[in-house]
This record gives structure tokens, sequence and C-alpha cells, in this order.
């Protein structure tokens, strides 16, 4: 009997842990997407970047001046303050299309986000 006993308790805690493995990889897979652009020697880099719907992406100014990131619709889909060096700004693409975008401290700094 105490054999039959380790046997269910065995089985019971090897179930456990693999349903705590489910849950682990679930909210692993339930986390938004990110991605990010480096702007650097006036450039973004990527240029061009694609990524899914609700990725949330991140412009980091690894540039020692001032540069901003701004969609080029209208009405703006996001504009960012004038980021300073190692300043960031985050945006969320809800909705699939292209998302050019510039510095408009820059106009010559382009870029473009598509969202698939």
């Amino acid at each position: 009997m105490s054999i039959a006993v380790l046997t269910v308790a065995l089985a019971t805690g090897v179930g456990t842990i693999t349903v705590g493995q489910k849950n682990i990889l679930a909210s692993a897979q339930e986390k938004p997407a990110t991605a990010e652009v480096k702007i650097d020697n006036f450039s973004f880099g990527p240029a061009t970047l694609t990524v899914p719907v609700g990725t949330s992406v991140t412009w980091t100014n690894r540039d020692d001046i001032p540069h901003t990131v701004v969609s080029t619709d209208d009405p703006k889909s996001f504009k960012s303050k004038v980021l300073d060096t190692d300043e960031k700004f985050s945006f969320t693409f809800s909705k699939a299309g292209t998302y050019p975008y510039f510095c408009s401290i820059h106009p010559k700094m382009t870029g473009k986000v598509i969202v698939q």
C-alpha cells in the first residue's frame, strides 16, 4: 500500500510540475512584443523595422546631440519630445500598416516601422 501511495504522490508531483511549466510558457507567450531602434550617427538603426501588431518599439538616442522621432502622417500617430543622449521614447503599434517617421530636427534622418 505504501508503494501505491508513493506512486500516486510522485505522479501528482510530476503533474504539478508539468502544469506549472505550461503556465510559465503561456505567460511568456502573452508578454507584449518589444523591439528597439538605436539613434546613432544621424541615423535610425534599423532604418526599416517589421513587427507584429501590439509591439512596443523603443527608440534610444545614442548620439551626442538631440533628436526626435515623429511620424509623417497627419494627425501624428506618434511624436517624441526632444531626446538627449541615452533618452528613450516608446510607442506601441496597435494597428497594422506602414509608419514612416523622421527626426524633426534633422529631417534627412528617416525610418519606417512596418506592422503586420
